[in-house]
């Protein structure tokens, strides 16, 4: 597994002990500081050597006490139970990429402008659906399509009233 920021290595280390020994591992005394000190939502997303989307699981608010914890439970999440892929196997992971986001507090938006899908990760909600899509993604480059993609994963119709929330997310490799 490739990633070379604490925190990425950080999520490398649950996977690999999950897949290869079965076992979710505790926090190690070496961990940094603000993984501990920290509560935030966070999303860990693994990639193919060839930068095909593998897995990607987070949350969008904290669940955790810290997020050391939900780092490694997303971890654990993205490489077993994200539902459009296999569990990932032994034999794949010298050939995965993990990045981790970490995402700040949502805020509504009052108007569209304030939008920009290279910056803003978006979050519409309509009733209980609730959709969520991360900042700077390939091929995302309009708020509309950004959007269009948030409704979709959450199942909400164009004509459907929407709320719709931004955050900035801190990328790590």
């Amino acid at each position: 597994m490739k990633g070379n920021h604490a925190y990425v290595l950080w999520a490398i280390e649950v996977i690999e002990n999950y897949i290869l020994n079965g076992k979710v591992i505790d926090i190690p005394e070496y961990i940094p500081h603000q993984l501990i000190e920290t509560q935030a939502g966070a999303f860990v997303t693994l990639h193919n050597d060839d930068q095909s989307l593998r897995g990607c699981i987070g949350t969008f608010m904290p669940t955790q006490k810290n997020l050391a914890l939900e780092i490694r439970e997303n971890a654990i999440a993205a490489a077993t139970r994200d539902p459009r892929f296999n569990a990932v196997s032994p034999e794949e992971l010298d050939h995965i990429i993990v990045s981790v986001d970490v995402l700040s507090q949502p805020v509504e938006c009052k108007n569209l402008e304030e939008l920009d899908p290279k910056v803003y990760g978006v979050i519409v909600e309509s009733g209980y659906k609730r959709g969520l899509l991360l900042p700077d993604l390939d091929g995302v480059d309009t708020v509309q399509k950004q959007l269009e993609i948030a409704k979709r994963k959450a199942g909400i119709g164009n004509h459907e009233a929407v709320k719709v929330y931004k955050f900035e997310v801190n990328r790590y490799h």
